[in-house]
């Protein structure tokens, strides 16, 4: 096992001008490592790189600039071995109509080739709930089930990193849950898992790592901890004994948002508001507590907070 399941240096892709249209630069400069093991997610809004990244991981796109290696091999120098370590999930639902699971399994697995005596169908269809269907035309299968198929033609050749392209768009909670239970057995095994997924919540609970790319650039990589804590933010939620008056007295810095159910929702920068002032200033203002409850930020906040940033600078 290599210490770095991805490492990217540089890199960067211009798609040329077309029919009048400027050039445009879809990744600049990235710099970028995938810890061996992790589960890691690529995060950013629409158009902010995501795929042309991940095309390029996959030898699908040819990178501008830069070098890219994957479980230790150069894509320049071992192109077969690189492509070999890696399995992608895309979103797209992309498959023929006229191949069963079984087939299409059969199929990408002679595409990668593996021999017939090291091929994995039945305990990959097993894995992803297609056992049933092994033999039934794909055009029959429905969404969901399509989604798994995608899952396991990405597991044929044993890869060693496996990319998630917004596995869980568009699919039931049933659904989801069985991906995330085969991702999470799959990691314990070994495998380094990338995620792209605009469920923010689903990134914050299963990823270890964090990169957060916006407009071609990487504008935040951290630890998932770390990258939420970088946002100094808390909200405490105040339940009064009876309505609140209409005002308050509260330190400089927190601002006060009231709640459906007639909470107080108290945020403030802990670094420059102790939570004892803002209890002090609820109580000045003859309020009875009734409850108190606390709230940490969320990746969504982070992102939005980074990306909105990110924005005001380019726009500067």
């Amino acid at each position: 096992m290599t210490q770095n399941a991805i490492e990217i240096n540089g890199l960067s892709k211009t798609y040329a001008a077309q029919r009048g249209e400027p050039a445009k630069t879809a990744l600049n400069d990235i710099d970028l490592t995938v810890p061996a093991g992790s589960i890691f997610g690529l995060l950013g809004p629409n158009g902010a790189g995501k795929s042309t990244l991940i095309n390029i991981l996959a030898g699908l796109v040819r990178k501008s600039a830069g070098s890219a290696r994957i479980w230790g091999f150069d894509q320049d120098v071992n192109p077969r071995q690189s492509r070999a370590s890696i399995g992608v999930m895309p979103q797209e639902l992309n498959m023929d109509p006229f191949f069963s699971p079984r087939a299409a399994l059969d199929v990408q697995a002679g595409l990668y080739g593996v021999r017939k005596a090291d091929r994995r169908t039945d305990e990959i269809l097993e894995m992803i709930g297609l056992t049933d269907k092994a033999n039934a035309y794909s055009r029959t299968l429905s969404g969901g089930m399509r989604r798994r198929l995608l899952l396991g033609k990405a597991l044929v050749h044993r890869p060693h990193v496996l990319v998630l392209d917004e596995p869980t768009a568009g699919v039931d909670i049933e659904l989801r849950q069985m991906l995330w239970q085969n991702i999470r057995k799959l990691n314990q095994q070994g495998m380094t898992i990338i995620l792209t997924t605009h469920y923010l919540e689903e990134a914050e609970e299963m990823c270890d790592e964090i990169a957060i790319i916006h407009q071609g650039r990487k504008i935040a990589h951290d630890q998932t901890s770390n990258l939420i804590g970088r946002l100094d933010a808390k909200t405490l939620v105040i339940q009064p004994v009876a309505p609140a008056p209409d005002h308050i007295d509260l330190p400089a810095g927190v601002a006060l948002s009231r709640r459906a159910d007639g909470a107080l929702a108290l945020s403030y920068r802990r670094n420059e508001t102790a939570a004892e002032d803002v209890l002090d200033a609820v109580r000045a203002a003859g309020i009875r507590i009734h409850d108190v409850a606390s709230e940490d930020p969320h990746l969504e906040d982070v992102f939005l907070a980074l990306t909105s940033s990110a924005g005001d600078d380019r726009a500067a």
